[in-house]
């Protein structure tokens, strides 16, 4: 199996991250003279577990530290940060209650705006773009929407005809690479959307709005979200590419809102008013948000290393993998043995296999990954050590369910279906969509079709799949 990079997507993907995490604050980790040695300890423990995305082992260490030095603000700062990643909201706000300082004022703002307060994230990102050090496109535009936004509620549910919409995916070519393209309404009108992990937000193509504003998505006939804070972004490259209008992006806020389930092999998109029960038979994937929007999931490279890979989840690329030259280097392969597939010196992208990637529970042997430009500025920005991405290509092999807010994520196999016959490219612009009744949840009922790259995922010895 051959693993091209969308290069659209990866710009689109890196530039819209870039956007929302990118400001002049410098990151906590300067050590205090003034700090006991116990809690200067555990106060760099905390750190390097937050840069590993080991987010749990991070909330621990820090809350050891502050019990120690209960008003450190570098500790507060950090331990707000892990809150954030978590989607405790209410904690990084107490943590930082009064802290002076814009990374202070963005993180609030981050959290107030996840939380729905939107007149205080209003409040705290207009604190942070006045330090002329900081440049944040996210915070701006998000600024601007809070302001306009007076008396609304992000993501609103209320107005719903139905407690879940199944939507049926618009079909690719034979050989294109997967992407999950679903078709809704946008304010009454039809139109196609791309699921798209690594864009933090909705983002509307440019063309057919100027500026960031408020919408209102349907999904089937059945479920609606009103008040939906969406930016602007030129799509019509991404449409070119697919041979599709594409209108919309949908980011992870909005799909972890939603508890989706994406089933590419189903052709199957469930949006749900809802936090589904657990599938049954499925492993469990724990699912973290670096500063609130970059979506992260921890793995395991190769086939005898135990420590913890932290992935970005980008699936606006058709990819199964890709990493830069220190994920390559962990599994102990050197770049320059991989093939090339196209591009010159620091722009080329070269392809090679995977020995073993493990997911949850799941081990998948010779999977496809590319090597491509670094991830170095994307780390300093999200201010975590990435190893990888992980694409549509990786997802497309699961029924992947989102849950509990988001904050977890079911990965369900099955054995693959037959492929589907050539199709007219035609169809890819058609829109269809199905209805399912409040309680008939197709995912709950049932594991969807998917088998992993490469080869067919097996346990991990040793873990448990929820069954």
């Amino acid at each position: 199996m051959e693993s091209r990079l969308h290069p659209l997507g990866r710009v689109l993907a890196v530039a819209s991250l870039a956007g929302v995490f990118a400001t002049a604050c410098a990151p906590a980790g300067s050590p205090s003279s003034q700090r006991p040695v116990v809690a200067e300890k555990w106060f760099q423990r905390a750190l390097g577990e937050y840069r590993r995305v080991a987010m749990d082992s991070a909330f621990d260490s820090s809350r050891q530290a502050l019990e120690l030095v209960p008003g450190d603000p570098e500790i507060q700062e950090l331990a707000a940060r892990v809150a954030l990643a978590r989607l405790e909201y209410d904690e990084t706000l107490r943590l930082l209650k009064g802290a002076p300082g814009s990374t202070a004022a963005a993180l609030r703002g981050r959290a107030s705006w996840y939380k729905g307060d939107i007149e205080r994230a209003a409040d705290e990102l207009e604190q942070l773009l006045a330090d002329p050090d900081v440049e944040d496109s996210w915070a701006k535009q998000i600024a601007q929407l809070a302001r306009r936004g007076a008396g609304r509620k992000p993501y609103d549910l209320s107005a719903t005809e139905g407690q879940l919409a199944s939507v049926e995916m618009t079909r690719m070519l034979p050989g294109s690479q997967p992407l999950f393209i679903v078709p809704l309404e946008i304010d009454g009108e039809q139109a196609l959307a791309v699921v798209a992990t690594g864009t933090p937000e909705v983002m509307i193509d440019s063309a057919a709005r100027t500026e960031p504003s408020w919408i209102s998505l349907r999904f089937g006939k059945r479920l609606e979200v009103r008040d939906v804070p969406a930016l602007t972004h030129d799509l019509s490259g991404l449409s070119q590419q697919l041979g599709a209008p594409i209108k919309a992006l949908l980011g992870a806020n909005i799909l972890r809102r939603l508890n989706v389930t994406l089933d590419y092999r189903g052709r199957q998109f469930v949006a749900r008013a809802f936090t589904p029960p657990p599938p049954p038979v499925a492993t469990r994937v724990s699912v973290f948000y670096v500063r609130g929007g970059g979506m992260v999931v921890g793995s395991r490279l190769g086939d005898r290393d135990n420590t913890s890979s932290p992935m970005l989840v980008d699936t606006s690329m058709g990819f199964s993998l890709a990493f830069d030259t220190g994920g390559w280097k962990k599994m102990g392969i050197e770049t320059a043995s991989l093939r090339l597939l196209g591009g010159e010196g620091a722009s080329a992208i070269r392809a090679g296999t995977v020995p073993a990637f493990t997911l949850g529970a799941f081990t998948m042997p010779g999977v496809p990954a590319v090597f491509g430009p670094t991830f170095d500025k994307l780390e300093r920005d999200l201010e975590v050590d990435l190893d990888g991405t992980l694409g549509a290509g990786m997802l497309a092999a699961f029924r992947v369910t989102l849950s509990d807010g988001g904050r977890v994520m079911w990965l369900e196999q099955s054995p693959p279906v037959p492929p589907a016959p050539p199709i007219d490219p035609q169809l890819l612009g058609e829109i269809g969509a199905s209805d399912a009744s409040d309680h008939d949840d197709p995912v709950s009922a049932g594991s969807g079709a998917g088998r992993a790259p490469g080869a067919r995922p097996r346990p991990e010895p040793g873990v448990e799949v929820l069954r």
